[in-house]
């Protein structure tokens, strides 16, 4: 492991400290705070889905709407618990060949192809760095769910949108992270474990979105 043994001690004091404070809420401030909580997360749903349709009507904007819906529950899943569902990434995948479908039925197999091949070699790019990093650093830093979820990027994201998504991700996280680091005054620290799929999955949609209201223009 990575950084210095004071960093590593005031990360297990923050993780104590964030069990007790759940432990907590869950007595009584969780109740409080639950409902407000499932508004938000329906706004939210809302606007995904709208949104959707509204770059892209018809069918295209439903299938954006459901992928949209799908990667906010992929965030809040890995914000939660540091995992990825694979039925979420599984639905997402096969979501992503029948929307390759509705592109064109003459072209069909083909764009079902296309779409495949983006998520494999997208895939098999991450899960290569995954390995490297670990041989590296003697740690993980990927997960497979993110292995997964990259797969789902790149049967959705055309090949100029894929790294467009990965460095709003990574830039996201890396703002986010600093920022809480900075405002908690706790030191920052190589080793600290970020849910990149808390970033990546939104990613994944914006661009889509980006995608769509660019054919519309």
């Amino acid at each position: 492991m990575s950084g210095t043994p004071l960093c590593r001690a005031e990360l297990k004091t923050a993780v104590t400290g964030g069990e007790t404070d759940v432990a907590l809420a869950g007595r009584g401030t969780a109740p409080r705070h639950a409902p407000i909580e499932y508004a938000a997360f329906a706004a939210l749903a809302c606007s995904i889905v709208i949104a959707s349709l509204v770059a892209a009507p018809g069918r295209s904007g439903l299938f954006g709407g459901a992928l949209g819906l799908l990667m906010l529950a992929v965030a809040v899943a890995d914000a939660r618990a540091f995992i990825i569902p694979d039925k979420l990434t599984i639905a997402a995948f096969l979501l992503a060949l029948t929307n390759a479908t509705n592109e064109g039925l003459a072209s069909m197999p083909e764009n079902i192809a296309v779409a495949a091949l983006r998520g494999l070699v997208l895939a098999v790019a991450f899960f290569a760095l995954r390995e490297i990093y670990l041989r590296l650093r003697h740690r993980h830093g990927i997960g497979l769910g993110d292995v997964k979820l990259a797969a789902v990027a790149g049967a959705w994201l055309d090949w100029t949108l894929i790294p467009v998504a990965i460095e709003i991700a990574a830039l996201t996280a890396l703002i986010v992270y600093i920022a809480s680091q900075l405002v908690l005054r706790r030191p920052l620290c190589a080793a600290a474990k970020l849910p990149f799929g808390l970033f990546f999955a939104p990613a994944i949609w914006f661009c889509w979105l980006l995608n769509a209201i660019s054919f519309e223009f």
